[in-house]
């Protein structure tokens, strides 16, 4: 078995989702009394996020090139970083460890094909929503994705930050999710993309007919997959 390198905290709230995934899906393939073998490293969110507000994406950069560097020193045979929105800086984290990067949306991108989807809904941070680091890694896969209209990025980025990420779940922002999943329906879409690892805090595959893409629970499912391979 390899060891799975998580870079975490990002925030904790989701971060505990992928280390119980990941040691639940250990667990059902191996039996017995096994479990992942990981390294992870959790930064402090609260410095990142200013950073991230402020446009300042070479400190981001800086803050978690040195935790990857962490998550390699600590034996990791691939790396993991355990968000969405961070996936901006992934090339330069990957440029400075020689471990594997496995990118979260090339995770996603892999369950939607698995499943016949060509055209997603992407929900995120308006920062994953709004620029293109993420969505042209699904367009070079020939997915066509589409994004909510400025007042609702504006209502998701909010509900993220001010509640999910700080371990708040609000009725109204759940009935919000369902209904924004329901819009993008309408507008065309064959699935929609929780691509910030919290969003699926407020809404789950049985409580929609949409077919929910949950990158959280597919990038840990995927460093499984990885950290088993022969």
């Amino acid at each position: 078995m390899k060891t799975i390198g998580m870079l975490g905290g990002m925030s904790w709230e989701s971060t505990v989702t992928y280390y119980q995934v990941v040691n639940r899906l250990v667990k059902e393939r191996l039996g017995g009394l096994h479990s992942a073998k990981c390294a992870l490293v959790s930064v402090d969110f609260h410095g990142l996020e200013a950073d991230m507000a402020k446009g300042d994406w070479d400190a981001v950069a800086a803050t978690l090139v040195a935790a990857g560097q962490r998550v390699e020193a600590a034996g990791a045979d691939f790396l993991l970083i355990c968000t969405n929105t961070m996936h901006k800086v992934a090339g330069q984290v990957e440029a400075a460890v020689e471990i594997p990067l496995l990118h979260i949306a090339d995770a996603a991108a892999d369950a939607m094909a698995a499943q016949g989807i060509h055209k997603a809904a992407l929900l995120g941070t308006a920062y994953t929503m709004e620029q293109d680091f993420y969505t042209k890694r699904l367009t070079a896969r020939g997915f066509e994705v589409i994004i909510p209209d400025a007042d609702d990025r504006a209502r998701l980025n909010r509900i993220i930050f001010d509640e999910l990420c700080r371990g708040i779940i609000l009725p109204e922002s759940k009935a919000f999710a369902h209904e924004l999943v329901e819009k993008m329906q309408a507008a065309g879409a064959e699935g929609a993309i929780l691509g910030c690892t919290e969003i699926g805090l407020i809404i789950t595959q049985d409580e929609s007919d949409c077919p929910l893409f949950d990158t959280a629970l597919i990038h840990a499912a995927a460093a499984v997959d990885m950290a088993l391979a022969e």
